[in-house]
């Protein structure tokens, strides 16, 4: 199989690679990139909010980190009917509501950090506890969020294989 060099791929894969600037000849999607920061402010704010509610006391499960995971996965999930089977192809949907938004939102690094940091005070258990439930119900939030918008929707229509 020949590798498609990530110079030739659109941004949003519904558009065709030659509706897209080119990077190699220097010119970049600023406008992409800015509704990326936009949704980005706006998701890492809602989770900075959640970290006021549910605040971490070392050595304590990660609520906080795990909460916001595990809804965005949810999100991501509901999201992505929304973007690929219900609503019209945009440019800047994926990029600000899935990039920007869930990713801002989310936190894989902040997962990391509180799992070496539970290893390292010498909570082994909860490390790895947090450390599998967190992929463990990610995954089924995201599958949950794909069935139950396919379904509040009415779509029969099922992930391609």
């Amino acid at each position: 199989m020949e590798r498609v060099p990530h110079d030739d791929l659109p941004i949003d894969p519904d558009l065709t690679a030659a509706a897209e600037p080119s990077r190699a000849e220097g010119r970049y999607p600023w406008d992409v990139m800015l509704v990326i920061a936009a949704g980005g402010a706006l998701g890492g704010g809602a989770r900075w909010g959640l970290a006021q509610v549910l605040p971490a006391s070392p050595p304590g499960f990660p609520w906080a980190t795990f909460a916001a995971n595990i809804s965005g996965a949810l999100a991501l999930g509901v999201l992505m009917v929304c973007l690929l089977e219900l609503w019209r192809p945009t440019r800047y949907g994926r990029p600000f509501l899935a990039v920007g938004v869930l990713g801002g939102f989310t936190t894989f690094s902040t997962y990391t950090a509180e799992t070496r940091a539970l290893l390292l005070d010498g909570h082994v258990p909860m490390a790895l506890t947090y450390l599998a439930a967190t992929l463990f119900f990610g995954l089924l939030a995201t599958w949950c969020g794909l069935a139950l918008a396919r379904r509040a929707v009415g779509l029969t229509r099922q992930v391609d294989r």
